[in-house]
């Protein structure tokens, strides 16, 4: 009579049982997509080390700004600034440090979102580069020429200051410096504000339009700094985005886009601000 089958621990339930010299496997617990509060505590926490300090730091910047002694259109403000211009290697490693770190709440979202199961669903990966280009133009051009023409307009009414992009010292790496932080802005916002704001507030079970409104105006808020013309534009800019997602399920197309606006006004700022004498730094 040949002997029973020995029954494995697993599948008995029981504990597995030590056997000497072998490693004996430990159960990793999946974090549960359905809990209450874990979707909004993830947000609140993302958001805490990236784009919503950013927002606090925005309305502390606007705050200061109202309360000097001279218009706000008469005021400047410069972003992308070289941190040590009299030495170019140490300023350049500045400015590398400074597009790799933030995006690293981006990936902290990724990752989040790959423990759910959400990540292959906000459309941030290579799956269709044509359609997230094509599109990404046509954004582009569709936002960015009614966008110049609103920050022009809210600066000549006085809400807005004026906006100098692009304030690297001139050596062989600016253009590529500006190309980089231009990609970093992009994968940053709409990684956070669209793909993983708008996953996780479902999950809360927000309203659809809540959805939108609010990731419109936590972007409106973090451009604060620049003036209540930036807060706007950027809501605007907020709400589009929002619908466009959730017509095409992807965030690809809107990291494309907004990569364009920032390269536009980076790299086209730096090339033509010392032809212009009307524009900061100008010559």
């Amino acid at each position: 009579m040949s002997a029973p089958e020995p029954v494995s621990s697993a599948a008995s339930g029981a504990d597995p049982v030590p056997v000497p010299g072998v490693a004996v496997p430990v159960a990793v617990p999946v974090p549960s997509a359905t809990g209450r509060w874990r979707p909004g505590i993830e947000l609140l926490l993302v958001l805490g080390v990236s784009l919503g300090s950013s927002a606090v730091y925005s309305v502390l910047s606007i705050v200061e700004k109202l309360t000097r002694n001279v218009p706000l259109n008469q005021q400047t403000t410069n972003i992308n600034n070289s941190v040590v211009p009299d030495r170019p290697w140490l300023d350049l490693a500045y400015q590398v440090a400074g597009i790799a770190f933030p995006v690293v709440p981006a990936l902290l979202a990724l990752y989040l979102l790959s423990l759910t199961r959400d990540r292959e669903k906000i459309g941030f990966d290579l799956r269709r580069p044509g359609f997230d280009i094509g599109w990404g133009f046509v954004l582009a051009a569709g936002i960015g020429i009614p966008g110049l023409g609103f920050y022009l307009l809210a600066r000549y009414l006085g809400f807005n200051t004026t906006v100098s992009p692009a304030n690297l010292a001139e050596n062989w790496w600016t253009v590529p410096v500006l190309i980089g932080l231009a990609g970093m802005n992009a994968v940053l916002e709409e990684v956070i504000m669209i793909g993983f704001w708008f996953t996780r507030t479902v999950q809360l079970n927000w309203p659809v339009w809540v959805v939108v409104v609010s990731s419109a105006l936590v972007r409106g808020s973090y451009h604060l700094y620049q003036g209540f013309g930036g807060f706007l534009g950027n809501i605007v800019m907020g709400l589009v985005f929002g619908l466009v997602y959730l017509r095409t399920k992807r965030v690809g197309p809107l990291v494309v886009t907004h990569f364009l606006l920032d390269f536009f006004a980076f790299v086209g700022y730096s090339l033509v601000a010392p032809y212009l004498g009307g524009l900061p730094g100008g010559g």
